[in-house]
């Protein structure tokens, strides 16, 4: 989501948090709820901030390996979207779901779609005559 060297946080990534704060709250009846980012906490904060986002718990993986061990990192430090799904039983804490369908790549003419159930924005448009516009993308401000 961003980066600690990044100008500005993802797009996507904004325009999916956008959706899953307002549901934040519900989900939170059910299951706990975290978003985890490389930059510093005060980064993601001051974006939080700026963005409206009240109901999202917010957590930095800068000084630690959370991203290399759960799917959001490669080898050269490129940041990787990635859903991960842990449940904490007796036995530990297990890694039962992670978004894979990033890793197995896009279909020509597609963007990735690891997250799109979980994401309005695109089942709204794909719902629509036109289907999602192939080069379009979230701004990050529309004003």
């Amino acid at each position: 989501m961003y980066r600690p060297d990044a100008d500005a946080p993802c797009p996507m990534c904004t325009a999916f948090l956008d959706s899953l704060n307002a549901n934040a709250q519900h989900i939170a009846q059910h299951a706990n709820l975290a978003v985890v980012a490389k930059a510093p906490i005060a980064m993601i904060r001051a974006w939080a901030r700026q963005r409206g986002w009240h109901n999202l718990r917010l957590l930095s993986s800068g000084d630690n390996s959370y991203n290399t061990d759960y799917f959001g990192e490669g080898p050269d430090g490129a940041q990787w979207p990635s859903l991960n799904v842990l449940r904490k039983t007796a036995d530990g804490i297990h890694h039962t779901w992670c978004s894979e369908l990033f890793f197995a790549g896009a279909e020509e003419g597609q963007h990735p779609r690891h997250v799109d159930m979980l994401w309005p924005l695109w089942n709204v448009l794909d719902l629509t005559p036109d289907g999602r516009p192939q080069d379009w993308f979230p701004a990050p401000s529309y004003g």
